[in-house]
């Protein structure tokens, strides 16, 4: 497929043809509005753009950023766009069916991360705004050892999840430890928490650049058809390999000692203390193993779009949705409510456009929340 880009005044850019991947890139060389368009007539037979009005779209780029452009697809055939509700049709619903399947797939993502925010919510009281970059940094720590050491992604992703672990247990042993010894105010650390953000982030594009980056293996699959979904194996693994992870923090803070001392910390630090359990010790393995699986959320996020390195900040709000719209500082609530907004997000493309998906995370967690102010897992608490 052939893609141009100009600016607002229709000067040229440059053009670019898709991969085999559907992936392309132009360069601009300063920021501004740029118009992008879509030439519908390279389109690959049988696919047509899912609104034929929306082949030209104008976006914002600032400077240092990428901005990632999306063109949905649908089957030529497919009713048009705001006609597909009217009657169903079986296209209409395989389209659903295959959203509701990258929703579960986008809502596994999510709780991996936020399983670990909430954690480490629940046990220090912290809003950790740069927990989305440690997914970033678990995945170029993936995408070095790939790419740079040379080593398979089967052998650099476990490597790049014990270093994640090391650094999350190094992050609260010589910061944040420091930080609540020094009875330092969480709204102050949450604030610090945004500088820290922004901080890992420029320092991630000072090391590997502001465009995208992919691993040796695994980049471009051919799909496989399983009833009406259409999926690619490393998807399909994927999933399973989330699936696997929740349900063994599940079971661990279920039934082991770590996971029940975890928990007691979460409901009551001084009780938990005075009860003869290590709480800076519960609260450090707690940032090692949450830091871990969000580094697996961003190696396997990794595997499906492009590394950058603003790709834990797009998936943070989200995050932050689930856990919100779980119940605050419970593992299982962020589980459930990442899986309801992963799905929501992917469903809601079928009336608006994929760029303002987001959108619905949003809208479902401000209605859950007026009708359930504690969240779906959540307790009602008495204050004052």
């Amino acid at each position: 497929m052939k893609i141009t880009v100009a600016t607002d005044a229709d000067a040229p850019v440059g053009e670019a043809t898709t991969g085999a991947d559907g992936a392309w890139k132009v360069a601009v060389d300063k920021a501004g509005s740029y118009k992008v368009t879509l030439d519908q007539a390279t389109l690959p037979a049988g696919k047509a753009l899912r609104d034929p009005n929306r082949g030209t779209l104008t976006v914002q780029v600032f400077e240092g950023n990428a901005r990632n452009v999306l063109f949905g697809l649908v089957d030529a055939n497919a009713p048009p766009q705001g006609q597909q509700g009217d009657g169903g049709g079986s296209s209409y619903w395989t389209r659903v069916a295959q959203l509701v399947f990258e929703g579960l797939n986008l809502g596994l993502i999510i709780a991996l991360g936020a399983v670990g925010l909430s954690l480490i919510f629940g046990t220090t009281g912290l809003t950790n705004f740069a927990h989305g970059e440690l997914l970033t940094i678990g995945a170029f720590l993936a995408f070095f050892f790939n790419t740079v050491v040379g080593l398979h992604l089967l052998i650099a992703a476990p490597i790049a999840l014990v270093i994640a672990a090391a650094l999350g247990w190094g992050q609260d042993r010589f910061f944040w430890g420091q930080l609540r010894r020094r009875k330092t105010g969480l709204i102050s650390m949450m604030i610090i928490s945004i500088g820290l953000a922004l901080f890992l982030r420029a320092l991630l594009l000072f090391l590997f650049g502001g465009g995208g980056e992919s691993y040796d293996q695994y980049v471009a699959q051919a799909g496989i058809q399983i009833g009406p979904i259409s999926a690619t194996p490393k998807s399909l693994i994927a999933m399973g390999i989330e699936i696997v992870v929740l349900i063994a923090v599940g079971l661990a803070l279920t039934y082991t000692r770590l996971g029940k001392a975890t928990r007691a910390v979460a409901d009551n630090p001084a009780l938990a203390s005075s009860s003869g359990i290590n709480v800076d010790r519960v609260i450090r393995l707690v940032w090692a193993s949450g830091t871990c699986i969000a580094a697996l959320a961003g190696i396997l996020l990794g595997t499906t779009q492009n590394l950058n390195f603003q790709m834990g900040q797009q998936v943070l709000l989200l995050m932050f949705a689930g856990v919100t719209l779980g119940g605050l500082g419970t593992a299982f609530g962020a589980l459930v409510g990442s899986l309801v907004v992963g799905m929501f997000v992917q469903v809601s493309t079928l009336w608006i456009p994929p760029e303002m998906k987001t959108i619905g995370a949003l809208v479902v967690l401000i209605i859950v929340l007026m009708v359930r102010p504690q969240g779906i897992l959540g307790r009602r608490e008495r204050i004052g």
